[in-house]
């Protein structure tokens, strides 16, 4: 392990998805596929998995498992990798940590419990002890997952407890923050970023990047990057130049897809860049495991709408990574009909429903 990439909380870390066959199974060879697709894109600084992109949420403990050892063997040996801690209770999160760290993740994004909601932000020994266990089962480096204060996710810390973790959990590095208040995010950068031990902000505020970037984080971490790690990359080294008409120019075509991502239902929004990805031609099918379901047309068509205003093109369905060794990739097709949906004919798990069919077949129909 000791010649892997080691994490730097900074730059670009795109947050991967996970491609599921029809029968809600992993898509093992579309996923490594998404993995060489997106490792490839020039200047990004860590991949994330088992985070919501990749609808953790829905995977077991020994599917997490599989998608690092999947993960490992595609990029370990180039990229840093995060891994998820989504769990709810602290001994649970505490053995996912020491999973991930066994598998080679590089470091540990931790999603706050849920327990939390009902007036945890009173009692902030409760945060340390859930953040501490974790720490104590694991070496690895720690990203706080910092989540709104109010509102239906409303289990963000108070910016004082931030502070206190930093203070007497030293592998805290970086928060990824995702607070929803432009006044509270700027001045967590300027707090967390000029601790005597600093820790970063690594933004998540992907529907304003632009405006989060120049209030000064280290770096985002985005499912958005699954897409358009490229845009991101240019908009942040950008801003970090000082080039803003540079940034401005990378927004202007990233602003179009980000609207399209992170509209209501919010919760859609891994469900949308999964659909993207079949409409670019990077996915063979945009399957979600439930509680989600998948996009009607009329999402597609305004995907679809998106693509276009962003410049974007449609891709054989051949990895980025493949073409570039091969010194020549075929020239990329417009936006157009080609790619068809497969379709599985496998038993479905016990307690799964199989989506309708005109849900499945939405994306098919604005491909023809």
């Amino acid at each position: 392990m000791a010649d892997r990439p080691r994490f730097r909380p900074e730059g670009v870390i795109p947050a991967c998805l996970l491609p599921f066959h029809e029968d809600f199974s992993i898509d093992e060879a579309s996923y490594r596929k998404h993995l060489r697709d997106v490792a490839s894109v020039r200047g990004i600084t860590a991949l994330t998995v088992n985070a919501h992109a990749s609808e953790v949420a829905s995977c077991s403990e020994a599917e997490q498992r599989r998608v690092m050892e999947l993960t490992m063997e595609e990029v370990g040996d180039r990229l840093p990798v995060v891994h998820g801690i989504y769990a709810d209770g602290s001994h649970a999160a505490a053995r996912l940590a020491r999973q991930a760290e066994a598998g080679g993740a590089a470091a540990l994004l931790v999603f706050p419990s849920a327990v939390l909601a009902m007036g945890g932000q009173l009692r902030p020994e409760m945060a340390y002890a859930h953040v501490a266990t974790i720490a104590e089962a694991s070496s690895l480096p720690l990203i706080l997952f910092q989540y709104p204060l109010t509102g239906p996710a409303g289990l963000g810390y108070p910016l004082e407890t931030i502070v206190m973790l930093a203070e007497r959990i030293p592998t805290l590095v970086a928060i990824k923050d995702w607070c929803a208040d432009p006044v509270l995010h700027e001045r967590q950068v300027q707090v967390l970023q000029s601790l005597p031990r600093p820790v970063a902000v690594l933004t998540t505020h992907s529907a304003w990047l632009l405006s989060s970037l120049v209030a000064g984080c280290k770096g985002l971490l985005s499912g958005a990057g699954s897409v358009v790690a490229d845009l991101q990359v240019a908009m942040f080294e950008a801003v970090q130049r000082g080039d803003l008409a540079a940034a401005r120019a990378a927004d202007a075509r990233y602003l179009p897809l980000a609207q399209a991502f992170y509209a209501p239902p919010f919760l859609d929004m891994h469900n949308r860049m999964k659909a993207a990805l079949v409409l670019l031609g990077r996915l063979p099918r945009a399957v979600v495991r439930p509680r989600l379901v998948e996009l009607g047309r009329a999402e597609i068509e305004r995907l679809e709408a998106a693509i276009r205003a962003a410049g974007l093109r449609r891709e054989p369905l051949l990895d980025r990574a493949a073409r570039a060794r091969r010194g020549s990739a075929a020239e990329e097709a417009p936006l157009q009909p080609g790619l068809r949906q497969t379709r599985s004919v496998a038993k479905l798990p016990a307690g799964r429903s199989r989506p309708s069919a005109s849900s499945r077949s939405a994306i098919a129909a604005a491909l023809s």
